[in-house]
């Protein structure tokens, strides 16, 4: 899979997409509540079904693993040596709070690793992505940036979600870390600022799913720095019968 080229055509459909997005932001919109008690729009629904059909044309033979996607069985994607892992509208509470701080974000997952991270932030019209050289770029304003990621900050500069402020756990872990201050922002966003050198570490201890992690772990990645688990080791995708990520650590250059 050579994704260079399939990124011009990703930027085309991801601004479609968008538009239709942005087309419904602060406006009042019927919400239903998933089974995870997280929401649920109409634009959910329509951003999947458009980026679905995309990806269905530029990769027909890919499967494609959505947060909106019809429940797939592990029995079955254990099958899978290769696939698209998208979450077609990344905070949607952030979309219905009106923050502006909300995206699209599509994965490649080869071998339960991303080879590719894509991410459309729609209010600002910014596309972050990886080529197949393993690096990280920013796109905006017709103009392409390599994103670097900055060595880390005294204090520390932390981002977390806007509803991660009162997790026990990570205040506990905050605790340990010396001097800090604390930025929030919502989506997978947080990966996109930390590779651009903008933050420095974003640990996550709250329910989160694997959509949320892939794009912007591989961009981070690719930018130089690092997402780990618990066990110090980068995360792995489609391993196991539940979608939940494990609790991580995403940073960039560490001293």
């Amino acid at each position: 899979m050579m994704f260079d080229t399939l990124t011009p055509h990703l930027i085309t459909l991801t601004n479609k997409v968008g538009e239709m997005i942005m087309s419904h932001y602060k406006t009042s919109l019927a919400i239903e509540t998933k089974s995870d008690q997280t929401p649920l729009t109409v634009v959910d629904k329509k951003a999947h079904q458009q980026l679905a059909d995309g990806l269905n044309l530029l990769t027909p033979n890919v499967p494609i693993l959505s947060e909106e996607s019809e429940l797939v069985d592990f029995s079955i994607r254990s099958t899978w040596n290769e696939y698209w892992l998208m979450d077609p509208l990344d905070g949607t509470r952030d979309f219905i709070e009106q923050t502006g701080e909300f995206c699209i974000c599509i994965a490649y997952i080869k071998n339960n690793r991303p080879i590719f991270g894509f991410i459309y932030a729609p209010l600002s019209k910014t596309h972050y992505f990886t080529n197949d050289q393993g690096q990280a770029f920013k796109h905006d304003n017709s103009t392409t940036t390599q994103l670097q990621v900055a060595v880390q900050n005294k204090p520390l500069k932390v981002v977390t979600g806007h509803y991660s402020a009162h997790n026990p756990r990570l205040h506990d872990h905050l605790n340990k870390l010396g001097l800090y201050r604390i930025n929030h922002l919502g989506s997978a966003l947080k990966f996109c600022k930390i590779a651009e050198g903008e933050y420095d570490y974003y640990p996550r201890f709250g329910p989160c799913s694997e959509w949320d992690t892939a794009a912007g772990g591989y961009i981070l990645e690719s930018a130089g720095g690092r997402v780990v688990g618990v066990d110090n080791k980068p995360l792995r995708y489609n391993t196991k019968d539940s979608l939940r990520s494990p609790v991580f650590f995403a940073s960039g250059k560490t001293q």
